[in-house]
Formats: structure tokens, sequence, C-alpha cells
């Protein structure tokens, strides 16, 4: 009896024993909840700093080239972007873009702008509302550009930076249903050229509709408005997203204005890497 009395302690230490050694490991192994991130189509011309309810660690390249038309010249465009979430929620952006100009006109002596690396563009992005009762997001950020001179002016002296713009926004965006998805993008922006002691204001209304397939891949259409006290321009841009693989996406879009007695068609190519 007194043999089998100790056996049964012994053994009963060893199951509590064991228990304690496994507990601590189940433990470890829960993950941390992520946080609540809503999947809005993002617009491929004004696109945005960060997903809308970014999470900590998501990062994003960007590599764009488009061509757009003017009454006496093209625009090449093309940029490099970079984009990440060092806390959630919170996106953080570096763009640098460059133009360059080719004469559209038989008239020799027709002025034109001179080739530039545009400026450098730094920008930060934080989702105040993600509300998945009203599949909406609402996020607010700010932009600023430091403008560059062209090369020829940097050549000959002027030195690197032109001017400064500034720019708060405000993004709503909003799923209707599992496809369709819409985006408001709005705000001023400052311009300000200390050479030519000049100020400008212009306003900004962004508004995209996209519809989404199962696959990720969308159509869609962006509306880009922008006011100031001397002009006013619209341009209507239909846009697709393809997506090649799990980390590789190609948008394609293309601009047309209301008014073309200055401007001209556009076209844009956007690979979007995230690693």
């Amino acid at each position: 009896m007194k043999t089998n009395f100790i056996s049964t302690v012994l053994f009963t230490i060893a199951g509590f024993s064991a228990t304690a050694q496994v507990t601590p490991i189940a433990s470890d192994s829960i993950s941390k909840e992520k946080p609540l991130k809503i999947r809005h189509a993002e617009p491929l011309y004004m696109d945005l700093i960060r997903d809308l309810g970014a999470r900590k660690g998501e990062k994003e390249w960007n590599v764009g080239y488009g061509i757009e038309g003017h009454k006496d010249y093209t625009i090449n465009h093309s940029f490099v972007e970079y984009e990440f979430s060092p806390l959630n929620r919170l996106g953080l952006e570096v763009e640098v873009p460059f133009a360059f100009y080719r004469s559209a006109s038989s008239h020799e002596g027709v002025a034109i702008p001179r080739n530039r690396i545009e400026g450098v563009k730094l920008a930060a992005q934080y989702t105040f509302l993600v509300s998945a009762k009203h599949q909406m997001s609402m996020a607010g950020g700010y932009m600023h550009e430091f403008r560059a001179h062209s090369f020829y002016s940097i050549d000959h002296g002027r030195g690197m930076l032109k001017g400064n713009s500034v720019s708060p926004f405000l993004i709503v965006a909003k799923k209707w249903g599992s496809r369709v998805n819409t985006m408001l993008y709005t705000g001023p922006e400052w311009e300000f050229t200390p050479d030519e002691n000049s100020r400008k204001l212009f306003y900004q209304v962004n508004a995209s509709m996209h519809y989404v397939l199962p696959s990720g891949n969308f159509v869609g259409v962006e509306v880009n408005d922008e006011i100031s006290s001397t002009t006013h321009q619209i341009v209507v841009r239909p846009q697709m997203k393809l997506i090649l693989n799990s980390k590789l996406a190609l948008g394609l879009l293309t601009g047309i204005p209301t008014n073309f007695h200055s401007n001209g068609m556009s076209f844009m190519a956007r690979i979007i890497f995230e690693p």
C-alpha cells in the first residue's frame, strides 16, 4: 500500500511538471492579433502614401513612366517612390520625380520648359478611422515637396532649390459590397517660389471608383480636379491594375482632359513591388 501511495504521488508530480513545461510554449505560439485593415482599391495617379489602415512593417516600391501632351511640347515623366509603415496605421513616403521636355511645334524658337529633377517629395499619412461596420476608412496627411531648378539653371549657378510646396490632405474611402470601391482625396496646395517672389494656391478634389475582381485586378476611373485663382483643370483617367504575382503588379492609365485648349492626352504605367 505504501509503495502504491508513493508511486501515485510521484506520478502526479511528474504530470504537473510536464504541464508546467508545456504551458509557456503554448502561450508563445499564440500570435498577436493584427489591427483591422479594410482593403480599398488605391487610385493609380493620385496614389496614397500607404494603404489605408497600414500595418507596421509594410513597404512598397513604385517606379513609373508617363507621357503628357501639351500645346507646344510633350513631357516625359518618370518617378521612383518608396513607401513604408514604421507603426500601425502610419505611412511614410519618399518620391523623386523627373521631367524631360520635347518640343511639339514645328516653329523654331518656341519656349519650352527645361529638363529637371522636379524635386523631392516627403509625405506622411495616418489612418484615424477604420470601420468594419461601415466598410469605411479615413486618413489625414501632409506632403512637402522641395522643388528643384532645371539642370540648365543648376549648371549656370542657380543652385538646386527653386521653391517649396506644402499640401495637407484628407482621404475618405468606402467599399460598397465586396467589389465596388470609392475614394475621395482632397486638400489645398501652397506653392512658394522665392526667386520669383511668387505664391500660388491650388485646391485639389480627386475622386475615384473601382471595380475589383476576385483575383485582385481592378478597372476603374479617377477624376483629378485642380482649381486655382486663374485656372480650372479636370482630367478623367480610366485605369486598370494587373496582379502579376503575390509581390508584383502593373498599373496602366490614360488621361483625358476636359479642355483640350492647352492640354492633350496622357498615358502612364506604374510598376508596384511589395517586398
